[in-house]
């Protein structure tokens, strides 16, 4: 946000552009431009970003966040809107040294050169502290009423903010799931056990409990009525297979792909033990199967028994 308003104080027309995932949305970036007026663009990018997280050529972070070859990627494409639309460079928020992995200045020099438009990356709050880019020398922007920003504090955004008088601005924290633990955990056994996914099934990863009940075979368990709706939402009728309790309150759970008949009965029995029925009785468990329907009787197996099969 300060970025585009520091440009735009010249005098220069700027637009943003945000990407989706499964990994990350464009919230932030559209609360923004509506505080601003700033143009957006929002692009969902999930089949080029998984090519290249499957395989990141300067590698992943703590999890499995691949911030350098990700924000090269984006600029990638960033770059190839601007040329469509005739604007003369790229800009971004970035300030030198506020993040360890991917705001260093090797890193920063990294995603210029690997995202095809070298020398055309503006970083207004840190152009002072970087080599003067093409619109600074062609006079496009000036230098001089750029910034010198550097390092982990937030103190100098935050005295900017107000000067622009925006009140109401979103958190600077971050908000990717690569690089939370549990959930790279989860994506790193699903690239392990399927040669490919729908993006549904990345979105799936969000949500409920996920247990490995064989190499093929994985569950979804709901935790929340909102798991449960998600589950639902995202799940494919036409491969997958949904499961619930008859007669007793409890969990959606999901066998992404179908199961054999044995692990049917199992992921059955996990789920009952999961739900409010007693736990030494035989219940009736619903089946929906892509265009089949069907009912299976399964004594409960306690959450306590099965924690060997969490993800």
């Amino acid at each position: 946000m300060l970025a585009g308003l520091v440009l735009r104080d010249q005098g220069i027309v700027v637009e943003w552009v945000t990407f989706e995932t499964p990994f990350f949305s464009s919230a932030k970036a559209r609360k923004a431009s509506q505080l601003t007026g700033i143009p957006l663009t929002v692009r969902s990018i999930t089949p080029e970003y998984m090519e290249m997280l499957k395989n990141p050529a300067s590698g992943y972070g703590k999890a499995m966040n691949p911030c350098m070859d990700c924000h090269a990627l984006m600029f990638k494409l960033a770059g190839e809107i601007m040329k469509e639309k005739g604007f003369d460079f790229l800009f971004s928020g970035e300030v030198l040294g506020q993040r360890p992995m991917s705001q260093t200045r090797p890193s920063l020099r990294y995603v210029e050169k690997n995202s095809g438009f070298d020398g055309y990356i503006l970083r207004p709050l840190s152009a002072k502290r970087l080599p003067e880019t093409i619109p600074e020398k062609q006079g496009l922007v000036d230098r001089e009423r750029l910034l010198n920003f550097a390092g982990r504090s937030r103190k100098p955004q935050m005295k900017l903010i107000k000067q622009f008088g925006i009140v109401d601005f979103p958190t600077p924290a971050g908000g990717c799931l690569l690089t939370d633990k549990g959930f790279s955990h989860r994506l790193k056994d699903l690239f392990d056990h399927q040669p490919s996914w729908s993006e549904n099934e990345l979105f799936l990863l969000k949500f409920g409990r996920h247990l490995r009940l064989k190499g093929d075979t994985k569950i979804i368990i709901g935790r929340t009525h909102d798991d449960n709706e998600n589950i639902l939402k995202y799940h494919d009728p036409e491969t997958d297979t949904i499961i619930e309790v008859k007669e007793y309150p409890g969990p959606i759970t999901l066998i992404p792909h179908g199961c054999s008949k044995e692990m049917l009965t199992l992921a059955a029995s996990i789920c009952t033990g999961y739900s409010k029925a007693p736990s030494d009785t035989p219940v009736e468990v619903s089946v929906e199967k892509p265009k089949k329907h069907e009912t299976v009787t399964v004594l409960g197996i306690p959450p306590k028994d099965i924690q060997h099969f969490m993800v």
